[in-house]
């Protein structure tokens, strides 16, 4: 089992004032733990835009972290999407998560801008005629729902993959079997870049339980019953939260995972709580 994993954190662009202090509250909390890159989340429908620019160039102007931007299909053309990325490129922003992107608020199913890039492989290809960026891309170890069976959501990740993604990073799961079958899945596929499992501490069950039916991501019996009760209990949910989410870093690291993408929630006590718990500690940044 590797001593001390690579870690990476999501974060996402705050509404208001308040959320912006909480925003770098938590950059500053989780930056001595020396993740290997840190992403800001792009709004469906491209809602978070502006804020999200303004996120990740601030993060690569004043911070020693390395800043990657989400950026999905998602309301732009071809154009409009490439001038984003140019201007990224001239900010110092050399990573992009790349996404296909879900619908814009309203609509039911996603349907491709006209004139944009149709999916998270064409937009791959894109930013590979722009510029030589590290380019991660998503994958789902229980399938992701628009996709009609596990061969044609693999076959997509391989598509996303020899367009010229770099690194893929899983949605949420809570039971180690799932990303260990899935990484079996993507070798035997052919799949040879790394496959980051993405950790989601879980602060609100309920919350989690209805996104989860949203994004094809199975919620356990176990963990049901581990969170009943405690909606008026903040303290206990969240000793409950790191015990479980790092259980499971655990687990994987014990079958060779040695890298980790935390989604924040732009809540720092909880992903600290966790790395302290996998081996990292706040001073290794500062020492190296």
């Amino acid at each position: 089992m590797s001593q001390t994993p690579t870690v990476s954190f999501e974060f996402f662009p705050p509404k208001d004032a308040d959320g912006e202090a909480k925003l770098w509250h938590t950059v500053s909390r989780l930056a001595p733990y020396g993740p290997s890159f840190v992403s800001v989340t792009y709004g469906a429908g491209g809602s978070t835009r502006e804020r999200t620019s303004r996120i990740v160039k601030r993060l690569a102007r004043e911070s020693a972290m390395t800043p990657a931007a989400h950026l999905t299909c998602v309301g732009a053309t071809r154009d409009e999407v490439d001038a984003i990325v140019r201007d990224w490129r001239a900010a110092g922003i050399h990573h992009i998560v790349a996404l296909r992107g879900d619908p814009p608020e309203g609509a039911e199913t996603y349907t491709p801008h006209p004139g944009g890039y149709a999916n998270a492989a064409e937009l791959t290809a894109g930013l590979r005629r722009i510029g030589d960026f590290e380019i991660s891309v998503g994958a789902y170890p229980e399938v992701h729902p628009d996709s009609a069976s596990r061969s044609a959501d693999l076959d997509n990740l391989k598509r996303k993959i020899d367009a010229g993604a770099t690194r893929a990073i899983t949605q949420y799961f809570f039971e180690a079997e799932t990303f260990l079958r899935f990484r079996d899945l993507c070798a035997d596929a052919g799949i040879t870049v790394p496959i980051v499992p993405g950790i989601l501490p879980v602060t609100n069950f309920k919350t989690v339980v209805r996104f989860s039916k949203a994004c094809g991501a199975k919620v356990p019996d176990w963990m049901a019953e581990l969170f009943d009760g405690l909606d008026a209990d903040p303290e206990t949910r969240q000793l409950v939260a790191a015990s479980t989410a790092s259980d499971l870093c655990l687990k994987l690291m014990e079958e060779g995972v040695g890298d980790f993408h935390f989604y924040t929630l732009n809540r720092p006590q909880l992903t600290g709580a966790i790395c302290r718990r996998l081996g990292l500690r706040p001073e290794m940044e500062a020492a190296a």
